[in-house]
């Protein structure tokens, strides 16, 4: 692994920050250019125009690394030995949360991971709204703004811990609403922001205690789930494996993450 770090975040927080400001530039105005999977798996020009930006900005320092992107990478599965000859690969979203983008909803971000051998190394996210920056470099802890970042406290789910979630965009989100009614009658408050990164991020600095989610991708969690580690919490499969890219992903403050899987694994029963 490189020993020095530094200049790898650098470069990820200058393309965050870049297909922010095309965020801000934008919002209120953006169209939506097609859908994906489903008729609300929206696609607006920003999307695209960001990725641009970003693809720009890391060519510009690394031109022979490989970019895994949402809206002009490499597909939805991409095996772990394909480097494209290169040991760096940056796994990109350009704007994580685009329904809550196109409808004019301020929780959306920029989502930038420089991976070496499959391995989250270095990660930026930046919420363009609220001028926020999480950043982390593996084994160099998270910052938010450049303060050091730390999980909360929170000892268990009914004290109440304050948990997020999302939901795919097909009708697999069935499987998810079952353990959120579980949590729900345990009196455990649970939120739907729509944007994976900045849910990794939230739990990161404290806000939140836990997130999981069915079905997101690699460009979802690559920086957040980095950030979050770096700041004291865990990040697994449902199974308990660590690893942020898995069917799902379960993340917390370490503490309640055992109390979480359970769960997940039980289905909400």
């Amino acid at each position: 692994m490189p020993t020095d770090l530094a200049p790898f975040l650098a470069v990820a927080v200058a393309a965050a920050r870049a297909a922010g400001a095309v965020h801000l530039a934008h919002l209120g105005t953006a169209r939506i250019v097609h859908t994906k999977t489903t008729y609300a798996d929206l696609v607006t020009e920003v999307d695209g125009e960001a990725e641009r930006v970003i693809r720009a900005v890391i060519a510009g320092t690394y031109p022979d690394h490989a970019v895994l992107g949402e809206e002009e990478g490499l597909g939805d599965v991409v095996a772990e030995s394909d480097f494209h000859e290169s040991d760096f690969r940056w796994v990109v979203d350009p704007l994580d949360g685009t329904v809550n983008y196109a409808h004019g909803y301020p929780v959306f971000c920029a989502s930038v991971a420089l991976e070496w051998r499959g391995e989250a190394v270095a990660g930026a996210v930046f919420d363009p709204t609220r001028d926020e920056l999480f950043t982390a470099t593996l084994g160099g802890g998270a910052f938010l703004n450049g303060q050091p970042l730390a999980v909360s406290a929170t000892p268990t789910l009914t004290t109440p811990a304050l948990v997020a979630t999302g939901f795919p965009y097909d009708n697999s989100g069935e499987r998810n609403l079952a353990l959120v009614a579980r949590l729900l009658r345990l009196g455990v408050p649970v939120r739907r922001p729509g944007a994976a990164a900045l849910d990794l991020c939230n739990v990161a600095c404290g806000r939140m205690d836990a997130y999981w989610e069915i079905g997101v991708k690699r460009w979802d969690v690559a920086a957040g789930s980095l950030i979050l580690q770096e700041a004291g919490g865990q990040v697994t499969d449902a199974a308990g494996v660590r690893t942020p890219y898995g069917e799902m992903i379960v993340s917390t403050n370490r503490l309640l993450h055992a109390e979480l899987l359970e769960l997940v694994q039980e289905g909400g029963r």
